[in-house]
């Protein structure tokens, strides 16, 4: 079947081991792959070339800003947004084709499914839990914000959402190690984020923040379903979501304060 008028663009850093399943699977789907990369050093670049992609350098200016640049790098109006560490299954690949069957989809904007897939899983668990954020959308009547941290979509003024009903699957976990060097990374930039919004988190958070997260993880993200395993990624989440507090306020504690 022929590719779709469609671009996908995936922003990454040193994916070389998870980007090449990503790109594979939307080959055939479309016929424009934007890869943006922020300094790889493990061969991401020449990978994703090899692969049909086009790659491109940006330095990394936050998630939000770093997605938006991707979106104009795009050639055609509609686009899809993947992560490098998320695959598209064939079902979801024929439920967007026929999205795309009229000569204008019904929406301006479709949100996905995305269900984690933990180490030694080769399919999503039935009960997995998912996030269903925009993914497929006009890029002339929507766009990514310009968060540093929070990577959504902004819809346009009367910009309707349809729902495609397949799953991506994301590949999110390479280890629990590499899992928690991730949060760790990513907390240090929700406690800049939040300096540069001039937010402030109460102290009491601090003693809250870790066992209410394990349980919103462990039970509200139903990570009880993987075991033993999905325990630690929930002890992961939790410890994460605690460093963000309290990185916050080592900052608000240890800032020498200006005479006034």
């Amino acid at each position: 079947m022929a590719p779709l008028p469609l671009s996908v663009f995936i922003i990454v850093k040193n994916e070389v081991d998870r980007i090449g399943a990503t790109i594979a699977a939307v080959r055939e789907l479309a016929d424009d792959i934007v890869v943006v990369d922020s300094g790889s050093t493990d061969g991401t670049q020449a990978l994703a070339a090899s692969l049909g992609a086009r790659v491109i350098h940006n330095d990394w200016p936050g998630y939000g800003r770093q997605k938006r640049f991707a979106e104009g790098q795009c050639r055609h109006d509609w686009v899809f947004n993947l992560d490098a560490d998320e695959v598209v299954p064939a079902d979801l690949a024929e439920q967007i084709r026929a999205v795309f069957a009229d000569e204008e989809p019904a929406h301006a904007a479709w949100s996905i499914a995305i269900a984690e897939i933990f180490p030694g899983e080769t399919r999503p668990h039935p009960w997995a839990y998912v996030l269903t954020p925009v993914r497929i959308y006009r890029r002339d009547r929507s766009t990514y914000s310009t968060s540093p941290v929070h990577d959504r979509v902004v819809l346009g003024a009367g910009v309707t959402v349809g729902r495609i009903k397949g799953r991506i699957h994301h590949f999110s976990v390479r280890s629990l190690g590499d899992q928690l060097d991730k949060l760790n990374r990513y907390s240090d930039q929700q406690a800049d984020d939040l300096d540069a919004r001039g937010v402030t988190i109460p102290a009491w958070r601090l003693y809250v923040e870790l066992p209410g997260n394990f349980l919103k993880a462990y039970f509200g993200r139903r990570h009880f379903v993987r075991g033993a395993y999905g325990f630690l990624t929930a002890m992961n989440y939790a410890i994460s979501r605690h460093l963000r507090v309290a990185k916050h306020y080592e900052r608000r504690v240890t800032t020498p304060r200006r005479p006034g």
